[in-house]
């Protein structure tokens, strides 16, 4: 007689079925930071279902932050840095910070996460192939920034060489300007752009929260970008999640069918967003 656990299991599968047939040869864009990169139960469960979606057949890019490394770095160095409004001012000698933080421990450390799952990846930076051009942010006021950046271009042809080869793109936030300057870009914008770019099926923006919650503390599972507007405007959407919100918003905007602010705090957040009904977060879609 099967037991009770067996029956939960096939209940399961079944109702991923459906979602593995619609996500086959799709695109799927994942922004990986916060508490996941830090936790490591949280780093292997993510790396295990990058495997998955590798496997069935998904076509998997991530885009990786880093921000509390490149802190932890630039205090044992002891290098003072200035924040504007919420932007860490970089300049030549931070940005070096950045890169070796940035381009090679943390995105090496992702890579290798990886292929212990035996899932080929490959990492890279935006300067790699030129894969990103950035130009310099300019905020309100004018503030110099220094080599902070926004995404310009994203050449989607060096994305589509590793996905041909059979890799996974895991790349770092740094982009190239016309003078050859590095950029450091916040890891949102990237993913949002590449996402674009690529006309993906979806974009998954993992964070430290359950998503976008309404006054009462309750998740919201699915908005429009009316909606959005109306959360923004009543202070419901505030402070740190405001860029994130964007970045979703302009990638639904572009093309991306669906963007989802979910969860990085729970175990296989990745595969239950993709392949249960209920999900783990807060899914954004263009206006019907």
């Amino acid at each position: 007689m099967q037991t009770t656990a067996a029956h939960d299991t096939a209940r399961v599968l079944n109702e991923a079925l459906p979602y593995i047939q619609k996500f086959a040869g799709k695109t799927i864009v994942v922004k990986y930071g916060g508490h996941a990169m830090a936790d490591e139960t949280l780093k292997r469960s993510f790396a295990s279902n990058i495997a998955l979606m590798n496997q069935i057949g998904i076509h998997t890019v991530v885009v990786h932050g880093g921000g509390p490394q490149i802190k932890q770095l630039l205090s044992q160095l002891g290098k003072k840095t200035e924040t504007v409004q919420g932007m860490r001012v970089t300049d030549a000698e931070t940005m070096d910070v950045v890169e070796m933080v940035l381009g090679a421990q943390v995105n090496k450390s992702i890579v290798s996460l990886l292929s212990q799952v035996s899932c080929p990846a490959v990492g890279l930076t935006g300067k790699d192939g030129g894969l990103i051009k950035a130009v310099p942010m300019v905020l309100e006021g004018d503030a110099d920034l220094g080599q902070v950046g926004e995404v310009e271009s994203v050449d989607r042809s060096i994305i589509e060489t590793l996905r041909q080869g059979g890799f996974i793109p895991v790349i770092a936030p740094i982009g190239v300007g016309r003078d050859g300057r590095s950029y450091n870009i916040n890891a949102d914008l990237v993913a949002s752009a590449v996402a674009s770019e690529l006309n993906a099926e979806k974009l998954l923006l993992l964070t430290d929260t359950a998503g976008i919650l309404d006054k009462q503390g309750t998740l919201l599972s699915g908005l429009l970008p009316n909606d959005i507007d109306a959360l923004i405007e009543d202070g419901t959407i505030y402070g740190g999640m405001l860029p994130k919100v964007h970045c979703a918003l302009e990638a639904v905007q572009s093309g991306v069918k669906t963007a989802t602010v979910l969860d990085g705090r729970v175990e296989n957040a990745v595969l239950l967003e993709l392949f249960t009904d209920t999900g783990v977060g807060t899914q954004i879609r263009a206006n019907a």
